[in-house]
């Protein structure tokens, strides 16, 4: 994956932390592979929303940045596994924390997400056939 040069800016380790678990998918697949050393059918069952071939995409951005190791097996059919690297291992601190956070604050996020979605429902016109205007015939 072509990473950004971030220069020294103040917060660009901030920058190059989240370069690395960027997305929707990067943090829980390494949040999941602090388990231990999972098959891709696992990392499959845990994720049921990803689709295989972001989740394959996912996982060679991962391997490729050196967060995970990916271990093929000569067995037909073919075994692979995934497993937090050195550097992944590292990371342990940093996924715990976003876990924290999220579980501390998940009411007020979920609270927020309902009151956007009842905001949107208020503001859609009604379906109800009876406020509509009558159709015009057509013109012969």
């Amino acid at each position: 994956m072509k990473r950004q040069d971030f220069g020294c800016a103040p917060g660009c380790s901030v920058e190059v932390t989240l370069d690395l678990i960027d997305g929707k998918w990067k943090g829980v697949i390494l949040y999941h592979l602090q388990e231990g050393r999972l098959r891709f059918g696992e990392l499959r069952k845990k994720l049921p929303r990803i689709t295989q071939r972001m989740l394959t995409k996912q996982l060679r951005a991962l391997e490729e940045d050196d967060l995970i190791v990916r271990k093929v097996y000569a067995e037909v059919p073919p075994r692979v596994d995934y497993e937090l690297s050195e550097t992944g291992q590292r990371l342990r601190p940093v996924i715990d924390a976003l876990k924290a956070w999220g579980d501390a604050n998940r009411a007020r996020v979920d609270a927020a997400l309902e009151n956007k979605a009842a905001g949107a429902k208020k503001t859609q016109p009604h379906s109800d056939a009876a406020s509509r205007p009558p159709k015009r015939p057509k013109a012969a």
